[in-house]
């Protein structure tokens, strides 16, 4: 790709982009994709829902592109597109609404232990995650992992910021049990 004096690397994609230049786009997939696929995996835990979601996530990308101000970061605005994206396909399956009861669970909160994060391994912990119900893990998500208040969690689901905070709550209650849970398995496999 020519370089225009003056533009950045990423000025020069996003620009390249925003023209519709075929180049430009091939680039910015090929920077983002693997990143936007794990985010999207986080949400639907389905990889072949995540690639449609990835999919359907760059073409709202090159086609919403002229809206990118320039204003923060370009990666930040592009993992809003992807995040808004699994949402928009949850709330289209009704995958937001709970489906298991909080009462399945242990009522016992189990004591936080320090090594239990010695214990188990940053891909261990997302596939904890994974197994939380479709409405918890997405709230989980939003607050623990991407950042978002509960108030904008709460507008963007277009559930309360009390409901965001409950769902919050339940999901570290579960992914505690599933953490517990996972850990108990590995112990149990290095006795045998």
């Amino acid at each position: 790709m020519k370089f225009t004096k003056g533009l950045s690397a990423e000025e020069q994609l996003i620009a390249g982009c925003k023209d519709g230049k075929p180049r430009a786009q091939k680039e910015i997939f090929e920077q983002y994709a693997s990143v936007m696929l794990s985010v999207c995996v986080r949400y639907v835990n389905d990889r072949e829902t995540a690639r449609d979601i990835l999919q359907e996530g760059f073409i709202k990308l090159y086609t919403k592109i002229d809206t990118y101000s320039g204003i923060g970061s370009f990666a930040g605005w592009v993992r809003r597109i992807f995040v808004t994206t699994a949402l928009e396909h949850l709330r289209e399956n009704d995958a937001m609404k709970q489906n298991v009861s909080i009462d399945e669970y242990s009522n016992s909160i189990i004591d936080n232990d320090t090594t239990v994060l010695d214990k188990i391994s940053a891909d261990d912990l997302l596939g904890c995650i994974a197994k939380l119900p479709d409405g918890y893990r997405t709230v989980f998500n939003l607050y623990a992992i991407e950042g978002y208040s509960h108030t904008e969690i709460g507008e963007m689901l277009g559930i309360s910021e009390s409901t965001s905070r409950s769902q919050f709550m339940r999901a570290r209650k579960i992914l505690q049990k599933n953490v517990q849970s996972f850990i108990g398995q590995e112990h149990a496999g290095q006795i045998k």
